[in-house]
């Protein structure tokens, strides 16, 4: 029977604790999924390992937007991934180009061995590239672990034909992982068609803002967006993953 993990992009410790009681392998720890996420504070990715026994996987991007760093905020994405490592963090996602859409493979290189002995997952930056195939190669050439790609659509579901031949290219030398817009309706359908053994989805629902908003107060935004513990077992549970209680679950560094 194929092994399959589940990774949940959790934008706050609630999310990530949600996504340990649905039966996530691991997270991706984040804040701001409305700008595509950002870096989580020191003090979520504290309490994160503080509360989880699955992997805490931590986004290392120190702002929206694209994904052409100044010499500032690279020394900014070092010492985040120093923090990370220093606090026992199964691994960090991270992604840098090139302005002409190429792998800043200088730079990744860098901060994949500031990363080590954690894993690294290069993220959807990836699907800005200028070449999936020379970006993938890229990627395996800098030590990364993980690819994490909507194989260049706008979901995973659109993207199955890059994200098949991808996987068939990397050949186990990294792992390819589908993602975005993966849901408990598509998401066996994509391992059909991709041969991928992971998926990332952030498995979200809105909650109401519940604190008092007397009328004539400027806006300040109400509700908020969380993962879901029942969204996350209905896709845990089609891809046969039960790693909570499980004392042969698999090891939350994968």
């Amino acid at each position: 029977m194929t092994l399959y993990q589940l990774e949940i992009c959790a934008n706050s410790v609630t999310s990530a604790l949600a996504a340990q009681a649905g039966g996530a392998t691991r997270v991706e720890l984040c804040q701001h999924l409305e700008v595509g996420g950002i870096t989580p504070s020191h003090g979520q990715i504290q309490l994160a390992k503080q509360l989880l026994r699955i992997g805490v996987h931590v986004l290392i991007r120190p702002r929206a937007g694209d994904f052409l760093y100044t010499d500032v905020e690279f020394e900014e994405m070092k010492a985040d991934i120093g923090y990370c490592r220093a606090t026992g963090c199964a691994g960090v996602v991270i992604g840098l180009l090139r302005s002409d859409g190429s792998v800043d493979e200088e730079r990744l290189r860098i901060l994949v061995n500031c990363a080590s002995p954690m894993q690294v997952t290069f993220h959807r930056a990836f699907d800005r590239c200028r070449d999936p195939l020379e970006a993938l190669e890229a990627i395996i050439r800098c030590g990364c672990n993980r690819l994490l790609t909507s194989g260049m659509k706008n979901t995973a579901l659109e993207g199955t034909a890059l994200i098949g031949e991808l996987v068939k290219q990397a050949d186990g030398r990294v792992e390819i992982m589908p993602g975005s817009g993966i849901d408990e309706n598509n998401v066996l359908t994509i391992a059909k068609a991709t041969g991928a053994h992971s998926f990332h989805t952030s498995a979200r629902e809105s909650v109401p803002g519940t604190d008092y908003a007397p009328t004539g107060i400027i806006n300040m935004g109400s509700g908020i967006s969380v993962s879901s513990k029942q969204k996350i077992r209905l896709i845990a549970d089609l891809l046969n993953i039960n790693n909570i209680e499980s004392p042969n679950a698999p090891d939350p560094r994968n």
